[in-house]
């Protein structure tokens, strides 16, 4: 019978191979295989990969010159087999083309991983049993980020789950000017658990959501939709982003290659990271140097085990902050908790070491022949709108109002500064609706449907009134492709939990 089923599983190969045009085939998998043998590069030529080489150059260590070993599609497809998994593991040229980028291409950074995998694996793999999903999406891990927990995208996606700001914050991560729980190996994987559950219950298949994972649930309904509403990962492959089309087969060669790489001539190599390590909280700000002088631990270790940190300070003021230690030091910090924190503390806190970043405290000048109005932004505004109500620029308004970026918050009061004599018209806009104020400008709205809740505006957007009980997860169900990092952004909304009945959110229209 395995013998009948391998047989097919060849034939079924071959006809995969034979079903996308050769040529097409060739070009694309070399483009994805260039990016993601690049992008793997970056992702471990930091400290883990810059230590291992310095270590074996001091010791004068001959760098491993072992082979790779290539073995027959029959073989690939056999192991895959074995493999206990409730995700589809799919075979193809792709998938034997991602294989040996690792098993013979780039050999000494897959040592590494296989290194960080003792370390930072049972962390994914108590966590993702929690929450019931299956353990071997901790391979996903090495695809985002090498297992680097201080990875750090061209697009700003930072950690080892390769979280963006907004979906960061969405999640509950803290990240601030001394904190980026992105690089926190345990909070980043609670998130990520969150975050796969929600896009697995959003999809159904583990493939799928394992490409929105990637490129986002947006465009992978927009590639099922394009497909003919075909739901499986190689019938949308051409409709996803290139770099998404090499991220499942490249999951795929991954949990190959960790259950098979002694096949492959493969180790793991020594990463000075303890296995057995405990957690402490911390009452008082401490920097890690003073914690590893006291104890005698080295500071690159501790700086390791706590990537979290960004200035090597725990800033536990109004309240306490976990640090992770090597097992055997945590009763020693017990012990000495109070000479830690007054240890050279003048040195490392002087006044002007640990403040909070305040901001600028710039007050501009009131324009010449202006008049000032008040405006109270309110929910579904935007600079741009607030602009246009005006017949000003957003520039302006940031200018007055000492504003970075374009983040403004329901509630809060701008300063806006118009012509003296054209005061009597603009006095009002405050207090239109958000229909009266745009069909003021000439964009006016279409009439609302009050049966559904959803109000049509623009072209592009459409604007959902919130009900009592809603969730910014029901609201993106409602709408395929809409996420709740996008409904927060679009919306200028720091946190979904504060969603009031009858507000109005804006949504952008599926294209």
């Amino acid at each position: 019978m395995k013998r009948y089923k391998l047989i097919l599983a060849i034939i079924l190969l071959v006809v995969s191979f034979s079903y996308l045009p050769a040529q097409e085939v060739k070009n694309e998998t070399k483009k994805i295989e260039k990016e993601f043998k690049q992008n793997l590069n970056e992702l471990l030529d930091e400290w883990y990969l810059q230590e291992y080489m310095q270590k074996k150059d001091s010791l004068k260590l001959p760098l491993k010159k072992t082979a790779g070993i290539e073995f027959p599609d029959s073989v690939y497809i056999k192991r895959l087999e074995k493999l206990p998994s409730v995700i589809e593991l799919n075979y193809n040229q792709i998938v034997r083309n991602f294989i040996h980028v690792y098993t013979i291409e780039q050999r000494e950074r897959v040592e590494v991983i296989l290194g960080l995998s003792k370390f930072y694996f049972p962390i994914f793999e108590r966590i993702f049993d929690q929450y019931g999903l299956p353990h071997e999406l901790k391979y996903l891990a090495i695809i985002e980020s090498a297992l680097n927990p201080r990875a750090l995208s061209r697009m700003g996606a930072t950690g080892l789950w390769q979280f963006m700001y907004g979906t960061g914050t969405m999640y509950d991560l803290t990240i601030n000017s001394f904190i980026d729980e992105r690089k926190d190996p345990v909070k980043s994987t609670y998130a990520a658990a969150e975050y796969l559950r929600d896009l697995y219950d959003m999809f159904g298949e583990w493939d799928l959501a394992l490409a929105a994972y990637n490129c986002g649930p947006r465009n992978v309904n927009k590639a099922i939709y394009r497909a003919g509403g075909n739901k499986d990962f190689w019938d949308i492959y051409y409709y996803l982003p290139r770099e998404t089309r090499g991220y499942y087969p490249a999951f795929i060669a991954a949990m190959y290659f960790m259950n098979y790489y002694e096949e492959h001539n493969l180790s793991p190599e020594s990463i000075e990271l303890p296995l057995a390590t405990d957690t402490v909280m911390v009452k008082n700000q401490v920097h890690l140097q003073q914690i590893a002088e006291v104890l005698d631990v080295p500071l690159q270790e501790l700086e390791d085990l706590n990537p979290q940190y960004r200035r090597k300070i725990i800033p536990a003021k109004d309240k306490e902050y976990a640090v992770k230690l090597p097992q055997r030091m945590a009763g020693n910090f017990i012990q000495m908790e109070d000479s830690i924190y007054k240890y050279k503390e003048k040195e490392f806190f002087a006044d002007n070491m640990i403040k909070e970043p305040t901001r600028s405290q710039f007050v501009p000048q009131k324009p010449k022949g202006k008049a000032k109005l008040t405006y109270k932004v309110k929910s579904g505004d935007n600079l741009g709108h607030i602009a246009e109500w005006y017949d000003i620029k957003a520039s302006q308004i940031r200018h007055w109002n000492n504003i970075r970026g374009n983040i403004i918050k329901v509630g809060q009061s701008l300063n806006i500064y118009v012509p003296k004599d054209k005061v009597d018209y603009y006095k009002d806009v405050n207090s239109l609706s958000f229909n009266e104020k745009q069909k003021r400008i000439g964009s006016p709205v279409k009439a609302s449907n009050t049966k559904n809740n959803k109000v049509e505006q623009e072209d592009d957007y459409i604007y959902y009134k919130v009900k009592n009980g809603d969730t910014l997860w029901d609201i993106s169900n409602k709408y395929p492709g809409v996420t709740q990092n996008e409904l927060l952004q679009l919306n200028n909304i720091n946190n979904g939990k504060n969603l009031k009945p009858g507000q109005l959110l804006k949504i952008k229209k599926e294209t």
